[in-house]
């Protein structure tokens, strides 16, 4: 079942840590950003994660939009917080994602 919503589709919903210490960018279906489908993935069988530098408990906090200590999934919008909702939704994920736009691979 593919989602023809652009947001849910193209842009991140959250970042999820690997086994391996990388991290993957998912989008609103938990599909790796950009994956148009309803198909089962297993994200180790495509090379989408990375690992990076500076994403420590500070930069994962000031990425997620709880107000919670996050783990190893980080959610930067949630159901009460869509970008799409109202300027003040919009202006924070994109906050987060100039944050997240500025780390490095590692």
């Amino acid at each position: 079942m593919a989602n023809e919503n652009v947001r849910a589709v193209y842009f991140p919903y959250c970042i999820q840590k690997q086994e391996d210490g990388s991290w993957l960018l998912l989008n609103r279906n938990y599909k790796p950003v950009g994956f148009n489908t309803g198909d089962w993935i297993t994200y180790s069988d495509f090379p989408v994660s990375m690992k990076v530098k500076g994403l420590g408990p500070d930069t994962l906090r000031k990425l997620s939009c709880h107000d919670e200590e996050p783990g190893d999934r980080v959610y930067l919008y949630n159901d009460g917080t869509v970008p799409t909702g109202d300027a003040k939704a919009m202006a924070a994920y994109l906050k987060r994602l100039e944050i997240l736009l500025n780390l490095e691979s590692a």
